[in-house]
């Protein structure tokens, strides 16, 4: 495997999706053009995962790749609906940091000794009703806001009130466990990161 990694056709799907981002970016403020775009690269990032198990086209390039173009799109959006966006934006590259330099694509299967809940979130590559609620939140919850935030949740979409109400309760409680979840990751950096000195500590 060398460069010719980079047009596997899972990266190539990453590669559309960063330009479904841009296009979104560039038309923030017309949701007819914004939310198809944005919605569609949410999409296609499930289907480079299961392109890419399907065409036995995994590589390491291409976890990096699908974590940075999440990142990319979700920092995008937090950044330009809030002032304070920029804080969730810096936790998830932080997160990005820390999960990925030390295990890389192995980061969801392989996090070593974690508590329950953070278990319950990480099983089975967050293919759990846990870690549905959690990506869900991660994913999902910037879009709603964004629905709340333009009107497209009234018109055109005529959502009712205490549903937007609702989902924007349920979507906040998933983003919470799941920033339960990257404090935790934070942690176990920090821990790998000061394991020499944990060990010098016990020899003396």
């Amino acid at each position: 495997m060398g460069l010719e990694v980079l047009l596997y056709v899972p990266n190539v799907i990453g590669y559309i999706r960063v330009l479904l981002l841009l296009v979104a970016w560039w038309f923030f403020h017309s949701s007819s053009v914004f939310l198809p775009c944005y919605v569609t690269s949410i999409i296609l990032d499930g289907v480079d995962g299961w392109a890419a198990r399907r065409l036995g086209q995994t590589s390491e390039f291409g976890a990096w790749l699908d974590v940075v173009i999440d990142n990319l799109g979700r920092g995008m959006l937090w950044s330009l609906l809030y002032e304070w966006g920029w804080l969730v934006v810096a936790l998830e590259w932080c997160v990005f940091v820390c999960t990925h330099s030390t295990l890389g694509a192995r980061w969801k299967s392989h996090a070593g000794p974690c508590p329950s809940w953070v278990q319950a979130v990480m099983a089975k590559g967050f293919k759990t009703p846990m870690g549905a609620f959690a990506i869900s939140g991660l994913h999902v919850l910037p879009v709603w806001l964004y629905g709340v935030h333009y009107g497209v949740l009234n018109e055109p979409l005529s959502v009712p009130a205490w549903l937007q109400g609702l989902g924007l309760l349920l979507l906040t409680a998933g983003r919470l466990l799941c920033f339960s979840v990257e404090v935790w990751c934070i942690w176990l950096h920090i821990r790998y990161l000061t394991r020499d000195e944990e060990k010098a500590r016990e020899k003396d």
